[in-house]
């Protein structure tokens, strides 16, 4: 199968732009424009027609783009069902977002392989925007991660909710923190959303950053104040490294597990939701 092929026009029917899809999947718009020939005359009618407001779809190509996604997902499962995994009836990859690794990744593999033992896990740490994107091509099998990107193949449900918590290396209460010693963690879209709702003042912080990890570093390094996850909140509290903020809210962050649409249903991405799910139950961050 040239999956190229339907990989060059289901990203034309997203870009709209030869020049654009030529951009993103690193080929040259010739390349790009032979692909589409060829499918077209694979398929025997034109998907595409171009004018000056740009690249548009077809009748036929409106037609054809669900069965393309269809194909390229078939072709991905197929993929996976073949692959070795030693003596393992299965290989599941899932993606997590960076900052989930931190304190989490030891339970969720402790439930994950007592949930379904008959399979093997690969596990890597990514941001939600790649996971997508690899979603999509059928190289993960479920991620779970901050910030959705609506695509027609994918589904997104929420499993939970993390706590984020403002500390600082000096005793200090909010009204009194100079932005001069913040370090304004910038986690995901809806997380800098509630931050500037609730904390205008400390928007324009001279140093950010988007990783728990870098942000807790930039903290003690600094000698500075900022969000870090409620567990290494309390860890860093409990060592004497760090204080709480006094009166800072504590801002929520949303946590979604994604998969792919038509493995929605499918008994083992069920089983690894609802592990999830339960995890986050038990976790429910203080109010």
């Amino acid at each position: 199968m040239q999956t190229e092929l339907l990989e060059t026009f289901l990203d034309l029917c997203e870009t709209r732009s030869f020049n654009r899809t030529a951009d993103r999947l690193g080929v040259t718009q010739s390349t790009v424009s032979g692909r589409v020939h060829a499918l077209e005359g694979a398929l025997g009618c034109r998907l595409f027609h171009r004018s000056r407001a740009g690249t548009g779809l077809t009748t036929e190509g409106l037609r054809f783009e669900p069965h393309a996604r269809a194909l390229r997902q078939g072709w991905a499962e197929a993929l996976q069902d073949t692959a070795g995994s030693g003596s393992r009836a299965m290989t599941l990859r899932i993606g997590l977002q960076r900052d989930l690794t931190d304190h989490h990744i030891g339970d969720w593999m402790r439930q994950f392989r007592a949930a379904l033992p008959e399979a093997a896990f690969y596990i890597e740490a990514d941001y939600s925007a790649q996971m997508c994107a690899d979603l999509v091509s059928g190289a993960l099998d479920l991620a779970l991660l901050f910030t959705p990107k609506p695509q027609p193949d994918l589904h997104f449900e929420t499993v939970g909710e993390l706590s984020y918590r403002m500390v600082s290396t000096r005793p200090v209460a909010l009204a009194s923190l100079p932005i001069e010693r913040y370090v304004r963690a910038n986690i995901s879209p809806a997380f800098s959303a509630a931050h500037a709702g609730l904390l205008p003042q400390l928007t324009a912080a001279p140093v950010s950053s988007g990783q728990n990890a870098t942000v807790t570093g930039l903290i003690l390094a600094l000698d500075g104040a900022g969000y870090v996850l409620e567990d290494t909140a309390q860890s860093l509290i409990e060592a004497g490294q760090v204080h709480a903020v006094a009166n800072a809210p504590r801002i929520p962050q949303p946590v979604f597990a994604a998969l792919p649409l038509r493995q929605r249903h499918r008994p083992l991405q069920r089983r690894l939701v609802t592990v999830l799910r339960a995890h986050f139950s038990a976790k429910r961050p203080q109010k």
